[in-house]
């Protein structure tokens, strides 16, 4: 089997390695000429750290990250909510990951390429069709792929979901921009070892303080009206800083301080989308997995997790279903509940960022009950404690 993968990001490179060490040959498409990142960090947490590891991709991942058991939760008054953890130790006693986005795409670039995966950069998918025995790609710079499957791994603004599916759903826009930025020569004491996250009056303010001190953050900030493509990316990055610096003037915390302490060449702005149900994963040919399939907002701290998920389950799919029909409708089967039900809680959790002055003091209020009986319950098991087993054959 031939299998053309589509993105070059987190699910294509994790499906390519996969997928190779099931015996299936795969070439991956990138529409850019690199792959730089894309944006400024994320958490891999646990389960995505455990299913790196069912393929052997982990240990170049985690050498670049630091280590982020948890989060501690803090009221606009700097009083403590409570603390909900990132993810659930691994046997070992690994633990969540904080990394750059670009340091994550070049481990797991860098893990394929070492497999003999081929990487081909500037292949923007304009369009595919069907052949007689497979699928052939149709790029922007006029050349074409052929292969037996194609894997859209293309990210939330998937042109292959709308190539399997012309009715498919846009994505949803979440009603918040996302940034994040690095305060050099700032020092936290006491605030190492997880994350900061802070409800503040206007916006939402996060941040984790690596070995080196440094401070990480990220802001949400509610904004009404989705924005135009590329219009939030194109703000620069002063004008975001005191936007930002007037957003968090009220609250406690460092946030101010972390923003002004930036370089503002290196922020990085969004809109937050996510995909909450499509209907339709794939057709006899092609399939979507990742953002392209099941895109969560950021609260969920799944997105590449679950993205890396994703390429392990469809590569043992393929490996042990009699054809890609079966294979995709298989992989779809598994995949949809899990994914579906983290999307729902982290929607639940995006209105919390914006609550008024009544949801505020109802939030601050009945928040620590609630860590306290979640960080127990089978909500928590479900997400964490997740486990692929490579060597068990999938049952049709």
């Amino acid at each position: 089997m031939r299998v053309l993968v589509i993105g070059g990001g987190i699910a294509g490179t994790a499906a390519a390695i996969a997928l190779r060490k099931a015996g299936v040959e795969a070439v991956v498409h990138e529409a850019r000429p690199a792959v730089d990142g894309g944006g400024a960090f994320l958490t891999l947490a646990t389960n995505g750290i455990d299913a790196l590891r069912t393929i052997g991709a982990d240990a170049g991942v985690l050498e670049r990250g630091f280590a982020t058991p948890d989060i501690l939760l803090r009221s606009t008054t700097g009083k403590e909510l409570g603390h909900t953890p990132t993810g659930r130790a691994l046997p070992d006693g690994v633990v969540s990951h904080t990394l750059r986005r670009a340091d994550l795409y070049r481990a797991l670039t860098e893990e394929a390429l070492k497999r003999g995966v081929r990487i081909e950069y500037g292949k923007r998918l304009v369009d595919a069709r069907r052949t007689s025995d497979g699928v052939c790609a149709v790029f922007a710079d006029g050349t074409e792929a052929t292969g037996d499957v194609l894997i859209g791994a293309d990210g939330v603004h998937s042109r292959v979901r709308t190539l399997i599916d012309p009715a498919a759903p846009a994505p949803v826009y979440a009603g918040l921009v996302g940034l994040g930025g690095y305060a050099e020569g700032l020092r936290l004491p006491g605030e190492t070892g997880g994350y900061t996250m802070v409800f503040g009056r206007r916006a939402f303010f996060g941040y984790a303080v690596p070995p080196d001190g440094a401070v990480w953050w990220f802001a949400n900030i509610p904004r009404a009206g989705e924005p135009a493509r590329g219009e939030v990316e194109k703000i620069p990055g002063e004008q975001w800083q005191r936007t930002l610096a007037e957003l968090f003037a009220e609250d406690a915390g460092p946030a101010v301080r972390c923003v002004q302490a930036s370089d503002p060449a290196d922020l990085v702005a969004g809109p937050v989308h996510s995909v909450p149900r499509l209907p339709r994963w794939h057709d006899d040919r092609m399939v979507v997995i990742g953002d392209a399939a099941h895109a969560p907002t950021p609260t969920s701290g799944q997105g590449a997790s679950l993205s890396i998920e994703d390429a392990v389950v469809l590569a043992r799919c393929l490996r042990d279903l009699p054809g890609p029909a079966e294979a995709f409708a298989r992989f779809q089967e598994l995949r949809r509940p899990r994914v579906e039900g983290i999307i729902k809680a982290a929607a639940r959790i995006n209105s919390s960022k914006a609550a008024g002055p009544v949801a505020r003091r109802v939030r601050d209020a009945v928040l620590p009950g609630i860590l306290k009986v979640a960080a127990g319950g089978k909500q928590m098991t479900r997400v964490f404690d997740h486990h692929i087993d490579w060597d068990e054959p999938v049952a049709p």
